[in-house]
């Protein structure tokens, strides 16, 4: 394994994840952005998804999470009729290097943004909707 210019995650205890670092520091050419994400800035950006006041603001974490790390958010209502938070479906899509339990902070700290500030799930269910924009 090469030593790359910046500092990377710690790699989790065997066994406890399947986040593959160890085969994408050996890949050559491989997408090493998402190793940036430190146990420390992972605390920073939950804290920052639990802090987002409006849809807009979801939609630039969203766009900076991929050019910055490669990481790709869906984030979707359900098909059938949405009652509550429950209904609306946020992935975040697995990738080498991508820490399992990075992949359930991430929807449970937008879904806690959600919780303080429901126009986020209002406004995200009437994008593309019957009265969007008005």
């Amino acid at each position: 394994m090469s030593a790359l210019p910046f500092p990377i995650r710690t790699e989790c205890p065997p066994g406890a994840c399947v986040c593959e670092r160890d085969a994408l520091l050996r890949t050559p050419g491989g997408d090493t952005r998402i190793l940036l994400l430190t146990r420390e800035e992972e605390k920073r950006l939950v804290q920052r998804l639990e802090a987002l006041t409006s849809l807009a603001d979801l939609r630039h974490m969203e766009q900076r999470l991929l050019e910055q790390l490669g990481v790709r958010l869906t984030i979707a209502a359900s098909p059938h009729e949405v009652r509550s938070l429950r209904g609306i479906s946020i992935l975040v899509l697995e990738q080498p290097g991508l820490c399992r339990k990075t992949r359930q902070s991430i929807p449970a700290a937008i879904k806690k943004s959600m919780e303080h500030h429901p126009q986020i799930a209002w406004d995200l269910l009437n994008e593309g909707g019957l009265f969007e924009g008005l």
